[in-house]
């Protein structure tokens, strides 16, 4: 049986609990990925998804439209629209375990941890489809 540990992400990127939503705006806008892992004291917190984003951000951002009002929505913090207590698993967790708690809790991501609930990787459910599907099979 396959482990998560084989084959999650171990470049993770983090943002604190106070940092503003301009911060993570830029990250999304400068990367491929949708998940940020949020920390304080080094331990984990919460998972900031890029859709959380743009459900807190005002439409108008960036547009003839924009108002003070608006770009204000950029000074709110992580930790106010960030979801708490994320769901993880450890390393040797296997894929099975991983799809169904994606799937029962509707989680787009798991966050990999140790026993001292230190940061190893991140398990997206775009590194499990490989696993779950033989590419190789006529459809």
């Amino acid at each position: 049986m396959k482990t998560i540990g084989s084959m999650m992400q171990t470049r993770v990127v983090t943002v604190e609990m106070d940092d503003t939503l301009h911060v993570v705006k830029t990250i999304f806008d400068h990367t491929r990925f949708h998940h940020l892992l949020v920390i304080e004291n080094n331990r984990l917190k919460g998972v900031l998804s890029d859709r959380d984003l743009l459900k807190a951000l005002s439409p108008n951002i960036g547009t003839a439209a924009e108002l003070p009002r608006d770009s204000a929505t950029l000074n709110k913090r992580v930790h106010q629209i960030m979801s708490r207590k994320p769901i993880t698993l450890p390393p040797e967790a296997t894929v099975e375990e991983a799809g169904q708690l994606m799937i029962a809790h509707r989680i787009s991501c798991i966050p990999v941890v140790n026993a001292l609930h230190e940061i190893r990787g991140i398990l997206t459910w775009r590194d499990l489809l490989p696993e779950l599907f033989d590419t190789n099979s006529a459809l």
